[in-house]
């Protein structure tokens, strides 16, 4: 049964949940931690954790997601961002990182003006390979036309087209539109897709032959779509109802399963235990990770709204350094809040509450729990 609220007399709406406002419930049985798996699958890839990096230049370089590999998790590269535009980004993200806050936003637009060059496409993932980690890349639905060629030429294993919101029906009058599901049938490399926050855009993209979508826009710690735009997803009701997509998708297409990636409003330990809880998989992490001492952002964060060159949607915001990938993922964490041993925090939850694998974990209960921090 849906509950709908009345906005006005006009105007009715559903009650949606954020990650704060839900709790997850102890069954009657728990387990010893060792005794639970975090791994995943996505296509031919096993994955030791239900983590993705994020494709944000604040996040990801060549060398962390070669380190989030060697981790266990995935590190999605952004092929839109400075790795490939400039040949040593290093002065470039220093200089981010000292720009006075009124001057942050023009001065990344500038610096992001600078065009994409291919051969560094090429070579940034060639370099990721060589470590014999799995290869992600990320390209907006806008440049996937562009340079799709080029990412699969370099030998990626997991391409991501990944927007603010991405549907399997978008409409010009000015570009001929990529269409995705043609360009997925067509492309022998599994791709995740997103974002979508409904149940029926999920299951248009799971119709397409999306290995993966990813769900969420406008809650990440960078983002201000919902300022900017009026949009937002409170993540714990958007993740929920794309598992419900992802289970009618799952008879009607006869058994074939699509991995959701709660993607946004994940910045600490307890929002990756609600994310499986409602349904995720995995998690694709921003913030989180942007807070390592190997990240390119020098405790700074931001996407790339904080740079569209006619409507920003995203600004630089400081996160600081709270310890290595390592210690953020694996621990051993040194303080309470949620920052540190985000795997160590989901592992202890789930055996906790009972469940052995992360599939199992999808089913436990939930209670609408809102909390409101003084």
């Amino acid at each position: 049964m849906t509950y709908e609220i009345e906005i006005g007399r006009g105007k009715r709406g559903r009650r949606a949940y954020s990650f704060d406002d839900i709790a997850v419930v102890p069954s009657r049985r728990t387990r010893d931690p060792e005794d639970v798996s975090v791994a995943w699958q996505i296509d031919a890839y096993h994955v030791d954790l239900p983590v993705l990096a994020a494709p944000m230049d604040s996040v990801m370089s060549p060398a962390t997601a070669i380190r989030l590999g060697e981790l266990g998790g995935i590190g999605v590269l952004d092929l839109e961002g400075l790795w490939t535009r400039y040949s040593d980004p290093e002065p470039v993200l220093a200089e981010i990182a000292d720009l006075p806050q009124d001057r942050a936003t023009a001065r990344m637009q500038e610096l992001y003006a600078a065009p994409i060059i291919p051969e560094l496409i090429t070579e940034r993932l060639g370099e990721i390979r060589q470590a014999g980690v799995t290869v992600a890349g990320a390209l907006s639905p806008q440049r996937t036309q562009e340079h799709w060629r080029t990412v699969v030429s370099a030998g990626v294993d997991l391409f991501v087209i990944r927007g603010t919101t991405v549907s399997a029906e978008h409409v010009s009058s000015n570009a001929e539109p990529l269409n995705l599901k043609r360009f997925i049938y067509e492309l022998d490399v599994p791709v995740i897709v997103g974002g979508a926050s409904t149940y029926t855009a999920a299951l248009h993209l799971m119709r397409t032959g999306a290995a993966g979508v990813l769900v969420g826009f406008g809650g990440g710690a960078a983002h201000t779509t919902r300022t900017t735009l009026g949009i937002h997803a409170p993540m714990a009701t958007a993740v929920a109802d794309v598992a419900a997509a992802r289970r009618d998708y799952l008879d009607e297409s006869g058994g074939r399963y699509v991995h959701i990636i709660a993607d946004g409003g994940v910045g600490r330990s307890g929002d990756l235990v609600k994310a499986v809880a409602c349904g995720a998989d995995a998690v694709m992490l921003g913030a989180a990770l942007a807070r390592a001492t190997e990240a390119p952002g020098r405790g700074w964060h931001w996407g790339s709204e904080a740079h569209h060159p006619q409507l920003p949607r995203g600004e630089r915001v400081q996160v600081g350094t709270v310890g290595t990938l390592e210690q953020i993922l694996r621990g051993p964490g040194s303080q309470a809040d949620g920052t540190l041993n985000l795997i160590g925090a989901l592992r202890r939850a789930m055996a906790t509450t009972g469940y052995s694998d992360l599939k199992e974990f999808q089913r436990i209960e939930v209670v609408v729990s809102p909390y409101h921090p003084a």
